[in-house]
């Protein structure tokens, strides 16, 4: 597994988690997890042996401030996956299905995994929706009755499911990600040196750091809210933007206007 990675807060998902957050008064851990640098290929090499089964990350790192890895990362992964029979998990839960431009973000480094983790979009924000997405040499280990989930399944959420992926299938929200997407960051770079510091990401995904003499993220996530922009803190002085894959181009220059209202408001 990654460091700074979130794939969850159950117990186990916490038992890897750097996330003092999360873990704290939490417990027992699950043993058997061994976290490596994010980005880092020849760590993860040095982690892997015959013991180990797969290996377990974020694409984009999500909650860590939509970090993009080094574009080398992820085929040296498959390659080593491959290399020591050991199964490649992509977490594309936040970071798949046309949000950043590609139906999954493994895609922009052309790699496939093992195993997808879908959720969050699956339901097209209408019903919770999760799934794990695998071949059968993989999942079939799995045989019917041994294992499930209460709210795994149901008619409804399968067929809202089943729409979002046809609507995927026809690349229209992919393009709008990509060109919005880049809409979106030239907006947001036109900030660095005005309040924000860097900006990062795909799509319409982006993470950006705000200067620390403005207030912390929370501060400025609060006086977006004011003004009808919701985005998330994260990391302390970072914010995640990520807007709806329906969203316009004037809606996205206006969020921004916003948003720089916002920090010419907090400078000291």
């Amino acid at each position: 597994v990654a460091r700074n990675n979130f794939h969850g807060r159950t117990t186990t998902i916490i038992s890897f988690s750097d996330d003092e957050t999360a873990r704290r008064g939490f417990g027992p851990y699950t043993p058997g997890f061994r976290p490596v640098p994010f980005g880092d290929a020849a760590a993860a090499a040095d982690a892997v042996d015959e013991r180990t089964v797969a290996i377990l990350i974020e694409p984009i790192q999500g909650e860590a401030g939509i970090i993009v890895p080094p574009d080398d990362y992820l085929p040296r992964l498959r390659e080593l996956c491959n290399q020591r029979n050991v199964l490649l998990i992509a977490d594309e839960i936040q970071a798949g299905l046309a949000r950043t431009g590609r139906t999954f973000a493994c895609e922009h480094w052309g790699v496939v995994p093992d195993v997808y983790l879908l959720g969050k979009a699956l339901g097209g924000g209408v019903v919770p929706l999760s799934a794990v997405v695998a071949d059968s040499d993989v999942l079939g280990v799995l045989h019917p009755g041994e294992h499930g989930s209460t709210f795994g399944g149901n008619p409804l959420a399968a067929a809202v499911g089943s729409t979002v992926v046809s609507m995927l299938r026809r690349g229209e929200y992919q393009t709008r990600s990509t060109e919005l997407g880049r809409h979106l960051h030239n907006r947001l770079r036109g900030l660095i040196g005005h309040g924000v510091v860097a900006v990062r990401g795909l799509g319409l995904w982006a993470g950006v750091d705000i200067d620390p003499a403005l207030g912390t993220g929370k501060h400025l996530s609060m006086k977006l809210a004011e003004r009808g922009v919701l985005v998330k803190d994260t990391q302390g002085a970072t914010l995640r933007f990520a807007p709806p894959l329906v969203v316009t181009a004037e809606e996205i220059d206006w969020a921004v206007d916003q948003f720089a209202d916002a920090l010419a408001d907090s400078r000291p």
